[in-house]
């Protein structure tokens, strides 16, 4: 037999069963796929490659006019602990967002690549590409979660900027 006690309990379960099972129901900002109606569009992200750097996140344009991917190397080897210090880090909500990348007058073809930074970056989502010939801009889609990023072209090369998704 079962004790009145542990009735009650099953009873109680029993109903808040049923009225959470009545609160699944579809409300209106999901769509009938599923997918949230009411989500926005990705954010977009612009970022300007010039000569061996991105303007957007360093203090100020250097205008070096590098002929080559070479002539980066040297540079930041020579300027780079002076700029690095006065970068500006990108701060994002986690959420899909568009970077929308140009190359401005850069003579050879350029790329981009965002990644998690340090050791833990591997769980993180990237985006990669190239074929930014001088003039061109292209995009990348990734949906970033929290995590401290960073953001370089590895063909320009640039320094690698950080993200910071909080």
């Amino acid at each position: 037999m079962i004790s009145s006690f542990l009735k009650t309990r099953i009873i109680l379960g029993t109903m808040l069963l049923v009225s959470g099972a009545a609160g699944c129901t579809q409300n209106e900002s999901t769509s009938p796929s599923g997918e949230d109606a009411s989500a926005s569009p990705p954010t977009v992200v612009t970022l300007t490659q010039t000569g061996c750097q991105f303007l957007e996140t360093e203090a100020r344009d250097y205008e070096y006019q590098p002929a080559n991917a070479r002539e980066c190397d040297r540079i930041n080897a020579e300027t780079l602990s002076e700029r690095e210090a006065q970068f500006k880090p990108l701060t994002l909500k986690p959420g899909d967002y568009i970077f929308k990348v140009t190359n401005q007058d850069v003579p050879y073809e350029l790329g981009f690549y965002l990644r998690g930074a340090g050791a833990t970056g591997v769980r993180l989502p990237k985006v990669s590409g190239g074929g930014l010939n001088s003039g061109t801009t292209a995009e990348y889609q990734i949906t970033l979660k929290p995590g401290n990023y960073v953001f370089s072209c590895p063909l320009n090369p640039t320094p690698d900027y950080p993200i910071v998704v909080e």
